[in-house]
């Protein structure tokens, strides 16, 4: 496995987040730096106009017509004096004032925009310029740190309003062609092409949480793009473009991620009526077991293996107990063995640490699953009743 260095695209005038260390795990540990400097770095040369076109698609020029005036360039006024909870900035306390910039996108005639939770963050005042260059100011009615996302609102009276239609990454493939827009170092409106990478890659939320089903790309993506729109060759919202993966630069090095629109529909009711969302806690942190895992002396080839069990957490209650041996697979990566390998929770099959989450993020604070493990070559099943999600990642 190999470290990575994931950075958020929204840009922040009075600090500008480090990177997450992350590993294949379902909850990953936390590590930045802080920086004030802004790297700006050529991107890699955009597709032809006619290769992003697919069959009954649109090009990349149809699709920036008819889908940019619904993309606006978001403002934030930061004060923070508290700990920082994005893990981008490490945690550390941000008392100067800043602005922060990115992107965000119009989803109805009411004055409703999606965007990045972290663009918001400590926000005390959100203005929002339109395609006609009109300003206004929106209030943050909902923010799910878990997601990364945020929902904002604007007064629509008087505003000729274009909202994006929002479809479903759940049959996208790879290779298909999207396109991005945003406004990446505050250069409002830009258009990128490209196309899916690859699907289902997890990342990490600004509390430390991970995020699953997230849609990887090559359109350029850089700061100031977080919480502009992924578009599909039909002119669909697929996902809302979050974070890159950075060069030794810290620029973009043509790999970015979107957290996808299923996820933000999903929550989308929560938000507006709650300004939060509750998610239900297991409190593990685990490792998915694949080729190079089971190699080292495992009873079984499939499952997830629990690297930390968090005290105080469901899982503790339950009696769930993670390894207090450390191994060392083939790469070098340094993981804890002897835990418990789950194969099985509320019913559901549990091939990943992806799975785990996904399983676990559908259930409701409060409710009793059953936990069907391995403990040696022993089978069990324990019951764990879940709990709410805590504000910072203390596991999964």
């Amino acid at each position: 496995m190999e470290t990575r260095t994931l950075i958020p695209v929204a840009v922040t005038s009075a600090v500008l987040g480090g990177g997450v260390v992350a590993i294949a795990v379902a909850v990953l540990g936390l590590g930045a730096t802080s920086e004030t400097t802004t790297i700006v770095q050529q991107a890699p040369m955009a597709m032809s106009r006619s290769t992003v076109r697919s069959e009954g698609g649109l090009t990349a020029r149809d699709l920036y017509k008819r889908d940019s005036p619904g993309v606006v360039f978001v403002k934030a006024d930061v004060v923070q004096g508290a700990e920082d909870s994005s893990p981008f900035d490490l945690g550390s306390p941000r008392a100067e004032p800043g602005d922060a910039t990115g992107s965000g996108f119009v989803i109805d005639r009411s004055g409703n925009i999606l965007t990045n939770a972290h663009v918001v963050d400590g926000a005390v005042k959100v203005m929002v310029q339109l395609a006609d260059q009109k300003t206004v100011e929106a209030r943050v009615v909902g923010r799910d740190t878990s997601s990364d996302l945020a929902l904002l609102k604007i007064d629509p009276d008087g505003l000729a309003l274009r909202p994006l239609e929002l479809g479903s990454a759940k049959d996208t493939q790879v290779g298909d062609p999207v396109i991005a827009i945003g406004n990446p170092f505050g250069l409002d409106r830009t258009l990128t092409t490209g196309v899916v990478s690859a699907l289902q890659r997890q990342i990490t939320a600004p509390n430390g949480f991970t995020i699953t089903d997230v849609i990887q790309t090559d359109a350029a993506i850089n700061p100031g793009n977080s919480g502009g729109p992924l578009i599909d060759a039909a002119g669909r919202v697929i996902g809302i473009n979050s974070q890159i993966e950075a060069g030794s630069g810290g620029g973009n090095v043509g790999i970015g991620f979107a957290v996808p629109i299923d996820t933000a529909k999903q929550i989308l009711p929560a938000l507006k009526q709650d300004g939060t969302v509750e998610r239900a806690y297991l409190g593990i942190t685990s490792l998915t077991i694949d080729g190079s895992v089971a190699a080292a002396s495992l009873p079984t080839e499939r499952g997830v293996l629990v690297q930390t069990v968090q005290q105080g957490s469901p899982a503790e209650k339950a009696g769930i107990r993670a390894g207090g041996l450390s191994g060392q697979l083939p790469d070098g990566t340094t993981i804890e063995l002897g835990g418990d390998i789950i194969k099985r929770v509320a019913g559901s099959p549990i091939r990943t640490s992806d799975e785990l989450a996904r399983i676990v993020a559908a259930q409701k604070p409060g409710s009793v699953v059953t936990v069907e493990l391995l403990r040696g070559k022993e089978r069990r099943s324990v019951k764990v009743k879940l709990s709410s999600r805590p504000n910072a990642s203390r596991g999964g």
